[in-house]
C-alpha cells in the first residue's frame, strides 16, 4: 500500500476528486493549508498598499491505495490537474506499512 500526499489549486479539488472516484478510491482526508514553493508567494495591494503574501492558500488530500494503482492515479493527475502555471502542486508517495479498520479490526489491504 501506498500513502498519497497531494498538494493542489484549491479550484482543482472538483478535479481531483473524480480521478479518485473513478479509481474506486474508498476514502481521503482533506486539509486547507498554507505554503509556497517555487511561486514564493504574491504581491497584492489594497487601498494604496502593498502587501507580499508568502503562504498561498493550498488543498493537502491524503489518500492510501494498493500498490497497482498508483503509476495509473499518478498519470490521471499529469493529465487533468496541470494549469502549466507555477503552483500546480505536487505529490509526495510513502510506503504505507499497514492500517487497520477500527470498526472491524481489519488489517493491511482489507482495512482500505
Amino acid at each position: 500500500m501506498k500513502k498519497l500526499e497531494i498538494i493542489i489549486r484549491p479550484e482543482k479539488f472538483e478535479d481531483l476528486k473524480k480521478i479518485l472516484v473513478d479509481m474506486k478510491v474508498s476514502g481521503m482526508n482533506i486539509s486547507n493549508v498554507m505554503g509556497y514553493g517555487n511561486q514564493m508567494g504574491y504581491v497584492e495591494q489594497y487601498r494604496g498598499v502593498v502587501y507580499n503574501v508568502n503562504l498561498v492558500p493550498k488543498m493537502k488530500v491524503e489518500v492510501i491505495v494498493r500498490d497497482a494503482k498508483v503509476d495509473t492515479i499518478l498519470a490521471r493527475i499529469a493529465d487533468v490537474l496541470p494549469t502549466g502555471n507555477v503552483g500546480d502542486g505536487k505529490v509526495f508517495v510513502y510506503e504505507c506499512l499497514d492500517a487497520m479498520r477500527i470498526r472491524t479490526g481489519a488489517k493491511g489491504e482489507d482495512a482500505l
